[in-house]
């Protein structure tokens, strides 16, 4: 109980900052993202109410911009770059091997939560391509027989410094 009490303070917290700056929405949706890691049904329930903003419009702008997410992070964020350098040196057999060993396919998530796989235009890093980012930890000159390995680190944290 104590926690749900806290996570509404915090919520209320972050609409009394905006609610009377105008044009804040974008930035109320953003803290809470920030904060929860993604915008829960409840939460934009609970901005409508407390703000008098319709539910309409703030699923118009959560639906609008890519950035929000409706769901609850994976646990395991995959995401493969796909800019020009990473996709000549092998980048779509990157996701080939990854939906093979995750089940999962770019822009999708699986069902039970563990895994998200994305494809980005460009992760920043091409002089290491091709490149996978996992949970925002870099891998780079990555060939598709070190993906497994990759992932199960990724996984199990611990048992890589054991």
């Amino acid at each position: 109980m104590a926690q749900q009490t806290t996570a509404a303070a915090e919520l209320s917290a972050i609409i009394n900052k905006w609610k009377d700056v105008e044009g804040s929405l974008v930035m109320m949706l953003h803290s809470v993202q920030d904060k929860l890691g993604y915008v829960p049904r409840e939460t934009a329930m609970e901005i409508s109410k407390q703000t008098g903003i319709p539910l309409a419009k703030i699923y118009e702008v959560l639906t609008f911009y890519h950035f929000f997410k409706l769901n609850p992070p994976a646990k395991c964020q995959i995401a493969v770059c796909t800019g020009t350098a990473c996709y000549l040196k092998g980048a779509p057999e990157l996701l080939k091997e990854i939906e093979k060993c995750t089940g999962v396919k770019e822009g999708e998530s699986s069902p039970d939560g563990k895994y998200s796989v994305a494809g980005l235009r460009c992760i920043g890093c091409c002089g290491l391509s091709p490149v996978i980012s996992i949970n925002g930890k870099i891998f780079g000159q990555v060939k598709p027989s070190q993906i497994k390995g990759i992932l199960a680190s990724a996984e199990n944290p611990e048992a890589a410094h054991e």
